[in-house]
């Protein structure tokens, strides 16, 4: 099963060594692996949120993509764009603004963050608080459910996110899905392994602490410059170091195997002084970030292949949101006078309306089915079976032998829903049949 997943990088700054480990890097990796679909975006709507600097998120666009395509980025493996460039996303971000609850984004972590500190602060509660802000999780829902994606990489604060877009998806479907389900409903994928490299403090690196080290910018120069700050103690060369006080060992094995870790490791126990220690960090990291400097540099001085990429990868993002769109804008009336009247269907047609079966695969890799009412209602839902076939012998049952099956059968009636119910909609469907 092809596992669709989809990744966002908001375009506020200067990509550094710590976003290369703990998110750059990973996420091209994931994208090579077999059975993924991998879709990456400049978030640069959700941008103009953070940043009211036009020449930062300028800058930044264009330092981004390059960071990715320099890092090794397939664009012809995946669909790599900018969110400004898919014009369907703001408009499915207005569809789903008028199914998403109120009541939704006031319990927004951001949202309550900024109301808090302004409470705390004797302020109006929404002292500075525009619409953006408040309404972020819904363009991040768009951004996901336009290409119906299974999995979202995320940090843990963002998994609050990744619910919402369920609950919005989940609205929108029983609303306007007529047995359907228009939308996958998304996973956040939170990876505890991830690698979070300290700063030159020891602190989680990042630009709030100003405590980063470049990736791309200044050079070699700038690398080693920054190397040369990491904080350390004042031990000379020769006496026994604690590798553990420092950022130094940390950054070293995010760019070493385990054994050349282990080995610098018990040369700084055994006496190696902190300059060297230093050099052999910057050479161990310049020896893979040089190569990809030089391509970054050549993208950066080039401008039109970066955009040239950014627009092939738009052109398969847009075939692919362009007619779910328009899907979309059937589903909720938005439909054009003459393709109503040739598919307008008698009022005596939409009574007779049938409940229905539904076979899918989840990104569990599991098979389901459920059974919905001829309204939409959920009247019955399995759990998930390894094989296909399991699940299509159970609906098989359940329509030769009707509710008697129930007592065996792994899943669950709908909230609500009595046997009765259930027996007189596969009655009803067995008569048509």
């Amino acid at each position: 099963m092809t596992t669709r997943v989809l990744t966002g990088i908001t375009t506020t700054g200067t990509p550094h060594l710590g976003n290369y480990v703990g998110a750059i890097r990973p996420a091209i990796e994931a994208s090579r692996q077999p059975g993924a679909e991998s879709f990456f975006f400049l978030a640069d709507y959700h941008a103009l949120i953070k940043c009211d600097d036009p020449a930062r998120i300028a800058r930044s666009r264009l330092e981004i993509a390059a960071t990715f395509l320099a890092a090794g980025l397939d664009t012809e493996r995946v669909v790599f764009y900018r969110q400004s460039d898919i014009p369907e996303i703001p408009e499915l971000n207005w569809l789903l603004t008028c199914v998403t609850a109120k009541g939704l984004m006031n319990r927004a972590h951001a949202y309550k963050a900024s109301t808090d500190a302004n409470e705390a602060a004797g302020e109006e509660s929404d002292q500075g608080v525009t619409m953006g802000l408040f309404c972020y999780p819904v363009l991040m829902a768009a951004d996901i459910l336009m290409f119906n994606a299974h999995q979202v990489p995320v940090g843990k604060d963002q998994v609050q996110h990744i619910e919402m877009a369920r609950d919005i998806a989940q609205r929108f479907n029983h609303l306007f899905g007529a047995g359907r389900e228009l939308f996958v409903l998304p996973e956040a994928r939170v990876d505890e392994e991830i690698a979070l490299l300290p700063g030159l403090d020891g602190r989680k690196m990042s630009k709030s602490y100003d405590n980063t080290i470049p990736l791309f910018a200044g050079g070699a120069k700038g690398l080693k410059e920054a190397i040369a700050k990491v904080v350390t103690d004042s031990r000379l060369p020769g006496e026994a170091k604690d590798p553990d006080s420092n950022a130094l060992l940390t950054l070293f094995s995010a760019f070493a195997s385990a054994e050349d870790t282990a080995a610098f490791r018990a040369e700084l126990i055994a006496g190696l002084g902190w300059g060297e220690a230093k050099q052999r960090l910057f050479e161990r990291i310049e020896s893979q970030i040089g190569p990809m400097r030089a391509r970054y540099e050549a993208l950066i001085a080039n401008p039109a292949e970066i955009e040239a990429a950014l627009q092939a990868g738009a052109a398969k993002a847009r075939a692919i949101a362009a007619p779910f769109l328009a899907e979309l804008r059937a589903a909720v009336g938005l439909r054009s006078f003459t393709a109503a009247a040739a598919n307008a269907k008698p009022v005596e047609a939409a009574k007779a309306a049938l409940p229905l079966f539904k076979q899918y695969r989840e990104a569990d890799g599991r098979f389901y089915f459920k059974f919905n009412a001829a309204d939409g209602r959920l009247l019955l839902q399995s759990q998930g079976f390894e094989q296909g076939r399991e699940a299509g012998q159970w609906v098989g049952r359940l329509k030769a032998e009707g509710v008697a099956v129930l007592a065996s059968l792994p899943g669950q009636l709908g909230e609500g829903v009595s046997e009765a119910e259930l027996a007189a909609a596969l009655q009803q469907l067995a008569d048509a049949a």
